[in-house]
């Protein structure tokens, strides 16, 4: 594999999110070796909280905005009605200024603020990753424990923490502790209204007579654990939601723990052994639902759903069929060690034979592009905006199943036309870059000669760089 320039481009296209200006050298020579270098840094998938706020203080911001809104709106219901005060007609604004006024954009409020910011701090780490794999590993992770900002001004405000505190700093550790972590966040106990589910024979069930929300406890099992097909049942999944009752988080006026914390309720969680998958637990309180998400995280569908997904991702939408039993056999031999699946599949010849037949994401496509072309992004308004016109908005699934991870769906003729459309708003912004330069950094000799064709004879500048971003080598990885 040494000095082949389409392994090289692999290992920027494949595995990671394209290059930037001199990338394709660096991997040529030893293309695995590049990528296991990124695995190296315990740091690499770490954002620095800087001007960021934790979970709790995005939170405590929300929830203050939230205190104030509704203070003035209290205010103006009670405040005595006011007749229109006399003015003169000099007085009064005239229709280009009443317009004016009326065009003035309003200050965001907390959460679309905190969410501008993570998205700006996501970008960043993006575009400036080594060659992206430990970012594309965030992604694959971030949508396979999918939240979405659609839910409301909670998740808009707690999404991107959730995947700088719960994700990125286990996603090279045991996916037991990535799934603990995950599961107890805010962000997601809200989005799966676990925060409303009660032991119904709980100190709190028994009085207020309210019970069980089953959605979060469907979800690890169907989606982040076992599988759809991984062998448990209705039985399964109320046992489930059952140990996990109590999981909650302080609320502004909790009386117990900070505002915005992760929060056990012990007079809301079920009392009791529950059976879950033939096993009994009978430990109490937070204990209960910890031990049973590290028995499922070493379950052997949980081993072949993550394998399956892994491949899928990474390789091709019906992924080689030995590559998936290698990463099944490395899960569940290593403990769900995620770095030595990462090595598993770097080292297994499948992974690089396989035809460049997946699609860029849109959010891997605007990278890319930013990437090859070196463009400064200063504020995140101009990627989020094409991602949001490719159907993927950051943080937004349609579902807790997150985005579509297929070809079929990146590549139909609707999404063709936007992403044409796309090509050309981009290339607007990045008008002075050489485009010969450009598509040296972005396929170097891999380029094919129809693409280098194509690319020479464009009319103007714009044009040149529209052609390379909507090439084959550019969209298929």
């Amino acid at each position: 594999m040494g000095n082949d320039p389409h392994a090289a481009l692999a290992a920027f296209n494949r595995f990671g999110l394209g290059p930037s200006p001199g990338d394709l050298a660096l991997a040529r020579s030893d293309p695995r070796g590049f990528l296991k270098e990124e695995l190296r840094s315990s740091y690499a998938a770490v954002i620095g909280p800087g001007e960021l706020p934790t979970t709790r203080k995005a939170l405590q911001a929300l929830f203050l905005d939230q205190y104030e809104k509704r203070m003035a709106r209290e205010a103006a219901a009670l405040a005595p009605p006011q007749g229109p005060p006399a003015q003169s007609a000099a007085m009064e604004p005239k229709p280009q200024e009443a317009k004016d006024d009326k065009a003035k954009p309003k200050d965001p409020n907390a959460e679309q603020k905190i969410f501008r910011e993570e998205a700006m701090a996501r970008l960043s780490a993006q575009m400036s990753a080594r060659s992206g794999f430990i970012e594309r590993l965030v992604a694959f992770w971030s949508n396979h424990f999918a939240v979405s900002v659609a839910k409301g001004g909670f998740v808009r405000a707690s999404a991107g923490a959730f995947e700088r505190e719960a994700i990125r700093p286990h996603i090279l550790g045991k996916f037991a502790d990535l799934l603990i972590a995950v599961e107890q966040h805010p962000a997601m106990i809200f989005f799966l209204d676990n925060q409303r589910s009660i032991g119904p024979s709980s100190r709190a069930g028994t009085l207020d007579g309210k019970g069980l929300n089953e959605n979060l406890a469907r979800e690890i099992l169907e989606l982040h654990t076992l599988g759809v097909d991984g062998g448990y049942s209705q039985a399964d999944v109320t046992a489930l939601a059952r140990i996990i009752t109590g999981w909650s988080f302080a609320e502004a006026s909790s009386e117990t723990g900070e505002p915005g914390a992760f929060l056990f309720k012990s007079n809301w969680h079920e009392p009791g052994a529950q059976t879950l998958l033939g096993r009994i637990y009978d430990e109490t309180g937070r204990a209960q639902g910890e031990l049973a998400l590290r028995d499922l995280a070493r379950r052997p569908a949980t081993a072949r759903h993550i394998a399956t997904k892994f491949a899928r991702h990474f390789v091709a939408d019906a992924p080689p069929r030995d590559l998936v039993e290698a990463l099944t056999k490395n899960f569940l031999q290593t403990d769900g060690d995620l770095k030595e699946l990462c090595l598993a599949l770097i080292d297994h010849d499948a992974a690089w034979r396989a035809l460049a037949a997946k699609i860029r994401t849109p959010n891997e496509f605007v990278v890319a592009a930013l990437r090859a072309t070196g463009f400064p992004l200063k504020e995140p308004g101009p990627a989020l905006n094409v991602m949001n016109a490719l159907g993927m908005p950051l943080w937004q699934p349609g579902g807790p199943n997150g985005f579509a991870d297929t070809a079929s769906v990146w590549a139909s003729p609707e999404q063709m036309k936007l992403r044409l459309d796309a090509s050309w708003q981009m290339a607007q912004r990045v008008k002075d870059v050489e485009p010969m330069a450009a598509l040296e950094t972005a396929f170097g000799e891999a380029a094919s000669r129809e693409t280098r064709e194509a690319v020479a004879r464009a009319e103007s500048r714009p044009q040149a760089i529209a052609l390379l971003f909507m090439s084959p080598e550019f969209q298929r990885r």
